[in-house]
């Protein structure tokens, strides 16, 4: 069963995926399952920055930075967009500094 997440939470990539930058966006396929992805741009950008365990709440403070929008609205869309991640096991999530 997949973990809720919230801005206190951990997210980090798993492994066995081959990404690759195509017209400023993120594509990438999954080697367990020879499945393909368009992350687009944003998506790209979050698949980026979880290549190591980061915070929900600073990832949507880092896209902050990078794009106009604000912090209700983006912490709305990160979330919405990695628990799809998770569904699709591209992501795991934990709380604190535990990523299982």
């Amino acid at each position: 069963m997949d973990k809720k997440i919230t801005p206190d939470s951990v997210v980090a990539q798993n492994e066995g995926y081959i990404a690759s930058n195509m017209d400023g966006e993120k594509v990438m396929m999954s080697i367990k399952n020879s499945k393909y992805y368009n992350l687009g741009e944003i998506g790209g950008a979050i698949w980026d920055a979880a290549v190591r365990p980061i915070k929900v709440s600073d990832l949507v403070t880092h896209l902050q930075s990078e794009y106009d929008v604000n912090r209700e609205q983006c912490e709305r869309q990160v979330i919405a967009f990695l628990e799809n991640l998770q569904k699709e096991g591209l992501i795991q999530s934990g709380k604190g500094s535990e990523v299982m």
